[in-house]
């Protein structure tokens, strides 16, 4: 309650704020933080893909900004509803609907489609310090995990990751500790699989109990609580964190959402960016020392080529390993899923593949 107590007074004082202006005969205005990638930067030393503090001015009295400034207001207003009311979270697509409706007068709504109110929440974000989290909004989560680690959730119940069947525990849209508190963790080492049917299978081969790791996926690329999940896990947990996914530059895009961030989330990286964690694999090196079968090499295509050179470019792509390791990926000319290691043996991955590539420290970052 104490941070939505200071949530609630921040939005408390950019309505005051609003107000001064009005009665000071100015142009009311708002300073909105620029998201544009011309200010996002890496910044080194922590790992992070962040934003810049760069700012603009959104007006009322502004033919082209007029509507937004109402739009801003309207959502800033709805969210310190919920926080003083300790209503129940919202997705961003229920908060939309609550706002959209006809202007008196003005014949048009406040909200047409979606896509105007979600840059606002990260807007909102950005002026309160806050994930959308903690204004009481959540986005659909995808993820699942398996593994020996034990939660109590909000509601009192005790959950335990070892006991969820082959569906496994779904990751839940808020995971801070007042919502999912974790009360036992005794994995040795989570391991982030970029894709469903693969985690799927190393859970129904038991993978994390004859491992004690802790299995997480995200269903390809993570959504906010599963990368928000992975932050806590490197910040509150001196275990290694490993990241399998593909070998495509898709997927080593992947593991680098994880690790550092994303431009297009650059403001979230600090909450939700996991720097200790290393790329597993799959590596090109593996192809040769696993003898993956030819059959299952996918020729690269001209997209993934272009995508390819885009990475390569990113200062969190700039190491060396990595450079060797796009450059080889140029040079061999396919890609290989991480589905395709069944085509060594169904238990091939947990048995052989992921086993061995620990054993030897065969990861990078």
């Amino acid at each position: 309650m104490a941070r939505s107590k200071e949530i609630i007074e921040k939005l408390a004082r950019l309505g005051e704020s609003v107000l001064e202006d009005v009665e000071a005969g100015r142009n009311p205005s708002l300073d909105i933080t620029i998201r544009s990638l011309n200010n996002v930067y890496y910044d080194e030393k922590s790992g992070l893909i962040k934003l810049g503090d760069e700012k603009q001015k959104r007006y009322y009295f502004n033919l082209a900004q007029a509507k937004k400034f109402l739009q801003t207001i309207l959502i800033a207003k709805q969210i310190k509803a919920l926080l003083e009311q300790d209503k129940p979270a919202l997705s961003i697509r229920q908060l939309f609907y609550t706002l959209k409706h006809e202007i008196p007068g003005a014949g048009e709504n406040t909200f047409d489609v979606q896509e105007e109110s979600d840059p606002i929440i990260e807007d909102m974000e950005l002026m309160t310090d806050s994930l959308r989290e903690e204004l009481n909004l959540i986005a659909t989560p995808n993820g699942v995990l398996a593994g020996p680690m034990v939660v109590e959730d909000k509601t009192g119940d005790v959950l335990d990751f070892t006991k969820m069947g082959s569906a496994g525990g779904a990751v839940p849209p808020i995971v801070e500790d007042d919502y999912f508190h974790i009360k036992e963790m005794s994995a040795d080492y989570i391991l982030v699989v970029e894709k469903y049917a693969v985690w799927n299978l190393l859970n129904q081969e038991k993978y994390w109990k004859k491992n004690n790791c802790l299995l997480l996926t995200g269903k390809g690329q993570p959504a906010r609580a599963e990368r928000r999940l992975l932050a806590r896990f490197g910040e509150e947990y001196k275990i290694p964190i490993y990241v399998f996914t593909d070998m495509d530059p898709w997927g080593y895009y992947i593991y680098s959402v994880y690790k550092s961030g994303s431009i297009n989330l650059a403001f979230f990286s600090e909450k939700a960016a996991c720097p200790r964690a290393k790329y597993l694999g799959l590596s090109v090196k593996d192809v040769m020392d696993f003898d993956i079968p030819r059959s299952s090499w996918v020729k690269l295509n001209e997209e993934d080529f272009k995508r390819m050179e885009e990475i390569a470019a990113y200062p969190w792509f700039k190491k060396e390993r990595w450079q060797r390791e796009l450059a080889d990926l140029k040079k061999f000319g396919y890609k290989i899923e991480q589905d395709a290691l069944v085509s060594k043996s169904i238990e091939f991955t947990a048995n052989n593949y992921l086993p061995t590539k620990i054993e030897n420290g065969d990861f990078f970052d």
